[in-house]
């Protein structure tokens, strides 16, 4: 009877073991999001906090159970073991299953997501114009927003900042000499640019990259399924 392939069995492990990595890849990075201060901070909103945890509680998810189906990959394929086989190939099925599920009510739902997105900016950018404890948080961090991305105020400019224009003036002061566009309020020259249209550009880009993050996973979850039906039926055949 044929035996198992050795290049097929080390490859299924250095495979699994690149898998592992990805999800201890996604674990880290979904722990960072979800202890970040700036991002919570921008979203100050508690539905918008709310949101963002979730999401990054989803990732945490999917990061620790792709690591535990890398290490069942791994076992399962050194160990020869069809058992721990069979659950890896069902584990990729469902997860691959929740991907496409997720991405088409990723598509279906794209404009609530744009128009919650929209409301939420909207919302907060009141909090530039207030003195609480929530408000100096969120404040500090667009501020900080404005130096990086050459903006000022979320939606109407600097107008945003009202009465605590004069405390951060210095995040939306444009250089006159600079070749960005600026404009003049309360006699100070500031970017013309609002934030919200760079926010939005900002978690596109991101949107974009856990897609393309998303499809690459599917890509290798789907050679993770061949080898593991290839291995587990060449096993059965010892």
């Amino acid at each position: 009877m044929a035996g198992v392939s050795g290049c097929l069995k080390y490859s299924m492990f250095i495979f699994n073991f690149l898998f592992w990595l990805s999800g201890l890849l996604i674990l880290g990075v979904a722990i960072w999001v979800r202890v970040n201060q700036g991002n919570q901070e921008i979203f100050g909103h508690e539905d918008s906090h709310a949101q963002f945890r979730v999401s990054a509680n989803i990732m945490i998810s999917v990061g620790a159970i792709i690591m535990i189906l890398g290490f069942l990959g791994c076992c399962g394929a050194i160990k020869e073991s069809r058992c721990m086989l069979i659950l890896f190939f069902i584990g990729l099925l469902l997860i691959l299953l929740l991907q496409v599920a997720a991405g088409i009510i990723g598509v279906v739902f794209k404009p609530e997501y744009k128009r919650i997105l929209n409301e939420t900016l909207h919302e907060e950018a009141k909090l530039l114009n207030e003195t609480n404890d929530a408000a100096v948080k969120f404040q500090k961090a667009i501020a900080e927003f404005e130096e990086e991305f050459k903006c000022c105020g979320l939606i109407n400019g600097a107008a945003d900042w009202g009465n605590n224009f004069e405390k951060y003036y210095k995040s939306c002061e444009c250089p006159i000499m600079s070749n960005l566009s600026c404009t003049t309020y309360e006699g100070k020259s500031v970017y013309k640019q609002t934030c919200v249209s760079l926010i939005k550009d900002y978690f596109g880009k991101y949107i974009i990259i856990v897609i393309g993050i998303a499809f690459g996973l599917a890509f290798i979850e789907v050679l993770g399924m061949i080898f593991s039906m290839v291995l587990f039926c060449q096993i059965g055949e010892k």
